[in-house]
């Protein structure tokens, strides 16, 4: 059933087959370039030809590399980075075009991945830079950041602020007093009004094939880390739930799947999944308090499709093509909670793959294909399901992590098991 295409990848995070052209039948695959357990540091990306053969054409990428996408002769990468990044790659020629640069990067989220929308354009999703509006001691603890001085999260609609202020403690003890929207240590007075920006965080926007015209999608995502566009041009996302971590934690929020709206506000940092943040108390009843002032200027927060289990952390998608059992319908990959820094308690949540019906919705489970931290998935030319397995990584008791260099690999997988699902 699972069979080992490339194994002994560092973190890989993204696939992209070409499916025509010169290349037709070639694989790119990217290693996300984070350094952990010694792994080298940057992006790298590959190409796999149908032989088998594996061509490295980049290296040195913007760690994380979030995302890859074939697109008219050529490769659009996605850069997490400080900043971050998307490029066009021309395999022919060697050229590498900068699409956008200086995108928001440094802080819990990044840019994410890209895909090519029925009006010619590209969209992408830009990830928030807090777990829920503020920064917080939280940061020192996230594996690929490590720091809490970063920037703050930039709004993609206007705000106005209400008078909320946090403290936090950093790794030299130092006690910071900080707001929302703002910088470790600062806050803007009681009632300002922000402006809309662009780039913005925590959002979907899209450009040119060329990088020109930037322009937002919709606002208030907080990590819409997978897009899909479906035939009759809907766009999907898979947005990340806020954690129990923080200044502002969020308990209780599992990640969704919503339809993309142009123009639509989808509730960050104050509604989750159409609720108020309130609707997440914690155990002892404490809630949490809104952010914003001016929800009535906005437009009504979303509601999302669906639901995942709360930690599965929901990724990137792709849709069953016809011919094979639940043709039509979405197959997610989960790449796992990352316990105990995303919520207290023992148990796994995720690191598998779900099936989502088009038709109501819901969620159904599929047999356990073994995998570790599934992030990436694609049908091929050949008609089988190729998965990305970032490998392992897991957050201990003392919030260091253990994470092995090489474990990552993309499975090449007969997609028979759908007909298993629940």
């Amino acid at each position: 059933m699972k069979h080992l295409l490339h194994g002994k990848l560092h973190f890989p995070s993204s696939l992209a087959f070409v499916r025509e052209g010169r290349m037709a039948g070639c694989l790119f695959i990217a290693e996300s370039g984070l350094p952990f357990d010694g792994a080298p540091k940057g992006g790298v990306v590959s190409c796999i030809t149908p032989g088998g053969a594996r061509e490295i054409v980049l290296r040195n990428l913007r760690e994380p590399v979030n995302g890859l996408l074939w697109h008219q002769d050529s490769l659009i990468i996605s850069e997490g980075g400080r900043p971050g990044r998307i490029s066009r790659l021309f395999p022919d020629s060697g050229k590498l075009q900068v699409l956008q640069d200086n995108l928001p990067g440094h802080g819990n989220y990044q840019t994410n991945m890209a895909v090519a929308g029925p009006d010619g354009k590209l969209y992408f999703s830009q990830g928030a830079l807090t777990n829920s509006g503020m920064i917080g001691h939280d940061s020192l603890q996230m594996a690929w950041l490590r720091e809490i001085e970063h920037a703050a999260d930039i709004p993609g609609m206007e705000i106005v602020l209400r008078d909320v202020v946090r403290q936090a403690r950093d790794n030299q003890g130092r006690v910071w007093e900080s707001g929302a929207f703002s910088r470790l240590g600062e806050r803007h007075a009681p009632g300002a009004r922000l402006a809309a920006q662009l780039p913005c965080t925590s959002s979907v926007m899209r450009m040119n094939l060329d990088g020109s015209e930037l322009e937002l999608v919709a606002w208030g995502l907080r990590n819409a880390y997978g897009l899909l566009f479906l035939p009759d041009g809907r766009l999907l996302a898979t947005d990340q739930g806020a954690d129990v971590r923080g200044v502002r934690p969020v308990y209780g929020c599992p990640d969704f799947l919503y339809e993309v709206k142009a123009g639509a506000w989808y509730g960050f940092p104050d509604f989750y999944g159409g609720k108020p943040i309130s609707a997440y108390a914690a155990p002892d009843g404490t809630q949490q308090e809104f952010l914003l002032a001016n929800h009535a200027e906005l437009p009504p927060p979303q509601t999302p499709l669906t639901a995942f289990e709360i930690n599965a952390c929901a990724v990137k998608m792709a849709q069953i093509p016809a011919g094979l059992p639940y043709a039509g319908d979405l197959l997610v990959a989960q790449f796992g909670d990352e316990r105990p820094w995303t919520a207290p308690g023992a148990g796994q949540a995720g690191r598998n793959l779900v099936r989502v019906s088009l038709h109501d919705w819901q969620v159904h489970s599929l047999p356990d294909l073994g995998l570790q931290r599934p992030l990436d998935l694609a049908f091929g030319p050949d008609g089988l399901l190729y998965v990305v397995d970032f490998g392992e990584f897991e957050f201990r008791p003392d919030f260091s992590f253990a994470a092995r260099a090489g474990s990552g690999a993309v499975w090449r997988i007969d997609p028979a098991f759908l007909e298993h699902s629940a």
